[in-house]
């Protein structure tokens, strides 16, 4: 039974990575259409905010109502944000529904967390999150192509209204295998205490600064390289998306054979460090590339993907070796560290933008990535 659920739970995460994923990486050139470039930021820095509170406070809401009827919840609205985003073109209902609509997402990552490890054993963590993810990720691959096809005309709704269709098969499922979903006793610590509890926990730490730094890098190149290959370099929207799709493949080639080596052969540590070290050096050195070649963007993105997708999957094994699905107060701290990003990461590339050249933002973002290796390099192995 349990292989049965965890099946249905990877076309969930599937489903669920759609509806961000279609939109993900045209969303500040949708929002750029009602607010200066300079302002995108700080939008997506209101939605980390709201999104670190409202996973503060997540293990109560779980368990008054449990997680089958909290991700109930958050689909609907879901749907109803994107078809809002898709069919109304007035500011005060779009700025605030983009920042709803981006929250949501960061909290059903916690949600399916819950449901995911109440199906899964420690030593087959590697393999179960690299199957999940890899699943997940098809959705990144493939939407790039989707919305290249769908924006030869810029209508944007196209893609935001594609985008809600993908959760209504997710509800029909959810609701037919996971209405009677037994929720664990979950551990519900105030936030202080989680702080001080994640700090003592010292491996865990790390792999938490690790996982944030991940996420920052995701924070300033899901924003801002969409514009910059569109705006500064000069290509068109069915290119960007054949130079995504290409990119992002590293996330369902190497996720899965990785989870499976750390399970039995290598562990995580030494993954770690050399996937910082590639996507360190990668990011730096796309400041430098000024040509509008298809082939040398596509393969310089593939390769920061590599380092990406490589410390995406060691990560996520490392932290679910080490908690249950009852540690939903460490869980919870665990997926702030996308919030947390979104708060400084375009925060600070708005200041980098003011100071230095556009093109120079990878570099900076490059040398902030290989200070990962400070957590990578003694991190406490787990074979």
């Amino acid at each position: 039974m349990k292989k049965k659920l965890r099946l249905i739970i990877y076309i969930l995460g599937l489903l669920f990575a759609l509806q961000t994923a279609l939109p993900g990486y045209i969303n500040s050139s949708f929002i750029g259409q009602f607010v200066p470039e300079k302002i995108i930021g700080i939008l997506y820095t209101i939605s980390s905010i709201i999104a670190i509170v409202c996973l503060t406070f997540a293990p109560r809401l779980l368990r008054k109502i449990g997680n089958y009827s909290m991700i109930l919840i958050l689909s609907i609205m879901s749907i109803v944000s994107l078809l809002i985003l898709a069919f109304n073109q007035s500011i005060y209902f779009i700025l605030p529904i983009f920042i709803i609509y981006l929250t949501i997402h960061v909290i059903v990552a916690l949600n399916f967390d819950i449901l995911l490890e109440e199906q899964s054993s420690d030593k087959k963590t590697g393999n179960i999150r690299g199957l999940y993810l890899t699943i997940s990720n098809l959705a990144w691959v493939v939407s790039p192509l989707i919305v290249g096809i769908l924006l030869t005309n810029g209508d944007y709704w196209k893609v935001y209204g594609l985008a809600s269709l993908t959760v209504i098969p997710a509800i029909i499922l959810l609701s037919y295998y996971f209405k009677n979903f037994k929720d664990p006793v979950y551990i519900n610590t105030p936030f202080w205490k989680t702080l001080k509890k994640l700090f003592k926990l010292k491996n865990i730490y790390k792999i938490f600064a690790i996982n944030t730094l991940l996420q920052f890098f995701y924070s300033w190149m899901v924003i801002y390289t969409p514009i910059y290959l569109h705006k500064y370099i000069g290509l068109d929207w069915q290119t960007i998306g054949l130079i995504f799709t290409i990119m992002l493949l590293p996330f369902v080639f190497f996720q899965l054979p990785l989870g499976i080596l750390a399970d039995k052969k290598f562990g995580e540590k030494e993954i770690l460090n050399i996937a910082i070290v590639i996507l360190g050096i990668t990011t730096i050195t796309l400041s430098f590339i000024t040509t509008n070649t298809v082939w040398v963007w596509a393969t310089l993105l593939f390769i920061t993907r590599i380092g990406a997708s490589s410390i995406n999957i060691m990560s996520e094994t490392y932290f679910f070796k080490k908690v249950d699905a009852k540690d939903s107060d460490i869980i919870s701290f665990f997926r702030m560290a996308k919030p947390i990003a979104y708060i400084f990461g375009p925060t600070l590339a708005s200041l980098t933008i003011f100071l230095i050249d556009f093109r120079y933002i990878f570099l900076v973002l490059g040398i902030i990535m290989l200070t990962g290796l400070r957590y990578s390099l003694t991190i406490e192995d787990t074979l």
